[in-house]
């Protein structure tokens, strides 16, 4: 679960390095009248401010940013029953339309996102598991 302030690694190759959620986009705050910090998991679109660079970034570090959550600590229940978790917590940064800014997907992305239809980071991902 990605929460307000966790910091992600950026997984492709837009010249972020790393990068802190700011916004979870699509949550509700209340839930059965209590306030909760609101939640991301993979597939989840979330308002990023980038904290890491290399010296070649495109990206202005000065902007807010969105990203698409790739890969979580957390684990996650698939409908077969198995749970599916990463060592660390992963983003894609994406332009307006959805896509990907970066042209190369490090690392494995999980199926969850087919049903999302990010299928442009799929189709750059090196192994989906």
């Amino acid at each position: 679960m990605v929460q307000l302030q966790t910091m992600l690694e950026i997984a492709d190759n837009s010249g972020a390095k790393e990068a802190m959620c700011i916004k979870v986009l699509g949550r509700d705050v209340y839930r059965l009248g209590k306030p909760s910090l609101p939640t991301a998991t993979i597939g989840d679109i979330v308002c990023v401010a980038i904290k890491k660079t290399l010296p070649s970034c495109q990206l202005d570090r000065k902007k807010v940013h969105r990203c698409v959550i790739v890969r979580t600590k957390a684990p996650v229940r698939r409908p077969d029953g198995s749970y599916v978790r990463f060592d660390k917590n992963a983003a894609v940064i994406i332009n307006p339309e959805g896509e990907p800014i970066g042209t190369r997907i490090f690392g494995a992305v999980p199926r969850e996102l087919r049903e999302k239809n990010f299928m442009k980071i799929i189709s750059l991902a090196s192994e989906v598991v």
